[in-house]
């Protein structure tokens, strides 16, 4: 009977402790098994962060990138969407301005004139183009912009005539000069309300200079805003022989299929001003010094921390290396826009080795008239043209350069053309690593940092990027917006605009003509 109660309690220890045993073994494999499907997942979710192959997202869809960015819904309109009237009543004087610089920051100030000239209802005379500063190039307004599709362009926005027009007073004639004044740089429109206009009602006329940089970008008026970019993309239109030749070029780069514009910024200037020196000679850092020196506030710049911020215009390797990154080949037809690089043919022969169907406009113009003028503002002017209609436009250094700035402004109106904005300091650390012998997973990188940017469509201005160079929203619209403030004008704007112009604002008619006299008593 003992024996009987003893194996039955036996028994239960054993059944007892298997089942525990079996109760831990089945606890140790369900945690096994969660452990394991958490690695999984992070393992999938890591593999799609960090691609690992060509096919792999961060590969940048190259066939995509000559088609144009998607609009997300938006248009270009810079009409007016509020009761815009014309140029009200007599004119408050005349506004004279010289434009100093290269031909893209003159064609910022022009912009610029001709909304002072509104602001102040002022009559504009044609502006003045700085003509030794820069070019050393006295083509002038005239010899650069089609004048009358300047002036019709905007008549409803401000009058325009081609001089400043006489005074005559007791049998004698004299030029209306106009009061010199200096505005201060991004001057608010209070100043021009005040200061300016001041002077203008007591004088008759101002004439300011310089004027480069001298009307705030950043306006809280929309209205204003759009009338800055009715006179950048539609008012401004070169002179027609620039635009044959130009069209002429391009559809010579085009018969071969799509082609790629590439503004490389890489002169003495631009290298001098980023303090960039230690990839060059002694002799070469010398002179870039001594430019520095002679043209630049004094500053004290560490090549390593520029590089290591993105300071540093890309060098001609590293822009032909971030191309092959993409996966363009040695097929893609690239135009250059550029002046003399530094350092001359040792720079591009790497880029050449890459990119091999290479072109310029001296190299593509049959009629040998840009070989006359490469460094004036027909060649500017040409290049301009060139790279706004490029299927691909890839600017190299766009910080203080006016015409990457103004090109990407320029193409995101034309309707979102594709252009690549290489991260520079995103992609410093990647090219550094290779310098230092890391090169594994190089062409990745690269191309994780370039899928990260804007390949040309409707995006937040974010300071310091320019209004000139990205005018979205206030120069945009959507025919099915969320905000009424982005609905699309109607149709028959102009119908509109017209039958007020033509309605009697404009007292004096005799102001549209270029050699208008103006006497004493009304100035």
């Amino acid at each position: 009977m003992a024996m009987r109660r003893r194996q039955q309690q036996l028994k239960q220890q054993l059944l007892s402790g298997g089942i525990q045993g079996l109760v831990g073994k089945i606890s140790i494999a369900g945690i096994v098994v969660v452990l394991c499907t958490f690695y999984l997942l992070s393992s999938a979710r890591s593999n799609r962060s960090v691609p690992q192959s060509a096919g792999d997202r961060s590969e940048v869809n190259v066939e995509k990138l000559w088609e144009t960015a998607p609009s997300d819904g938006w248009r270009p309109s810079s009409a007016p969407r509020s009761d815009w009237l014309p140029p009200q009543g007599q004119t408050n004087g005349y506004l004279r301005v010289r434009c100093n610089g290269g031909l893209n920051q003159q064609r910022s100030a022009i912009c610029n004139a001709v909304l002072a000239a509104r602001i102040m209802n002022a009559t504009l005379v044609l502006p003045e183009l700085d003509a030794n500063s820069f070019w050393h190039d006295d083509s002038g307004f005239q010899g650069i912009y089609d004048v009358e599709h300047f002036i019709k362009t905007l008549k409803y926005d401000v009058r325009i005539v081609e001089s400043i027009p006489e005074v005559h007073k007791n049998g004698k004639t004299r030029k209306l000069k106009g009061h010199q004044l200096r505005p201060p740089r991004d001057a608010p429109i209070s100043w021009y309300m005040t200061v300016a206009l001041d002077k203008m009602k007591e004088q008759g006329a101002i004439y300011l200079t310089p004027f480069s940089h001298r009307l705030a970008e950043e306006i809280g008026n929309a209205e204003f805003q759009r009338l800055r970019c009715r006179v950048n993309y539609h008012a401004l239109r070169f002179k027609p022989h620039i635009m044959e030749l130009s069209n002429s070029i391009v559809n010579r780069l085009r018969a071969q299929g799509h082609f790629m514009a590439i503004h490389l910024r890489f002169e003495m200037d631009m290298l001098a001003f980023a303090g960039c020196f230690d990839i060059f000679t002694p002799e070469e850092q010398k002179i870039l010094r001594k430019y520095r020196e002679t043209n630049f506030a004094p500053k004290d710049l560490v090549y390593n921390e520029r590089r290591a911020i993105g300071k540093c215009p890309l060098t001609p390797e590293e822009v032909s290396i971030i191309l092959r990154s993409m996966g363009f080949d040695k097929s893609t037809r690239i135009y250059l826009a550029a002046g003399d690089l530094f350092g001359g043919e040792r720079f591009m022969k790497p880029f050449r080795s890459l990119f091999p169907r290479l072109e310029n406009h001296s190299s593509v113009d049959t009629t040998g008239e840009l070989a006359k003028n490469n460094r004036g503002l027909l060649g500017s002017a040409v290049d301009y043209m060139v790279c706004l209609l490029a299927d691909i436009f890839m600017p190299t250094y766009d910080g203080p350069s006016n015409f990457a700035n103004n090109l990407l402004g320029h193409r995101l109106y034309y309707g979102f053309r594709t252009v690549i904005r290489p991260d520079r300091k995103g992609l410093a650390p990647v090219f550094i690593d290779r310098e230092n012998g890391h090169t594994a997973g190089f062409e990745e990188a690269v191309r994780r940092v370039m899928e990260n940017t804007n390949f040309g469509g409707p995006h937040k201005r974010i300071s310091p990027e320019s209004f000139y160079t990205n005018s979205w929203p206030e120069c945009f619209c959507q025919m099915s917006p969320q905000n009424p403030a982005d609905k699309c004008p109607p149709d028959n704007i102009m119908d509109i605009l017209n039958s007020r112009l033509e309605s009697g604002a404009l007292v004096d008619s005799s102001l549209s003509s270029s050699n208008l006299t103006m006497s004493e008593s009304t100035r």
